[in-house]
């Protein structure tokens, strides 16, 4: 009884981690705009979660079922969020902020691929530069270290734009032409 017991519960856990990462993904992907691999996860999404519901709702009189079935759905938040955060789809801006103005900040940065846009900014302590940067998110960690690289005490805001349009840049991006 106990093995079989066991078993059931080990398998609601891992259809409802399945689940919920499937949820997840699917939530990131129609936030990002990508309808069609979105509709198609969910078909899969859906098989998975009837049988899980299913399993549970047959054996509502055994407690670690439904513990099971919770810990399975916190867990496949946790796991649709390292895929999510493994794919990085999408772009993200970076806006920096420099403590000195470094006319050499820009090109270091296009040279290794970025697509940067300066200014001359004025600050609480006199002249800046300010930066605003664009790239795909796969390599949002490797511009931060970059940047605080070629200036530690740069102020550095990102946010993920919610689309695009225009620029050599993108272009480039989506012929593969950079980060290669």
């Amino acid at each position: 009884m106990f093995e079989n017991s066991f078993m059931m519960v080990l398998i609601i856990l891992i259809i409802n981690i399945v689940y919920v990462s499937f949820f997840t993904m699917r939530m990131i992907l129609t936030l990002k705009g990508q309808r069609y691999l979105a509709a198609a996860l969910s078909t899969v999404e859906v098989v998975v979660y009837v049988l899980g519901l299913d399993l549970v709702l047959n054996n509502l009189n055994e407690i670690q079922n439904l513990i099971a079935y919770a810990v399975g759905y916190g867990i496949g938040v946790m796991v649709g969020m390292k895929i999510e955060e493994k794919l990085a789809i999408g772009y993200i801006t970076v806006n920096v902020i420099t403590k000195e103005y470094d006319k050499d900040l820009p090109k270091v940065l296009r040279e290794k691929g970025y697509g940067v846009t300066n200014w001359a900014a004025n600050g609480l302590e006199g002249n800046r530069m300010a930066l605003q940067i664009l790239t795909p998110r796969k390599f949002e960690l490797k511009l931060y270290a970059t940047i605080k690289e070629l200036d530690p005490k740069a102020f550095i805001i990102a946010y993920e734009p919610k689309s695009i349009h225009g620029g050599f840049w993108v272009k480039s991006v989506k012929r593969g032409k950079l980060f290669s």
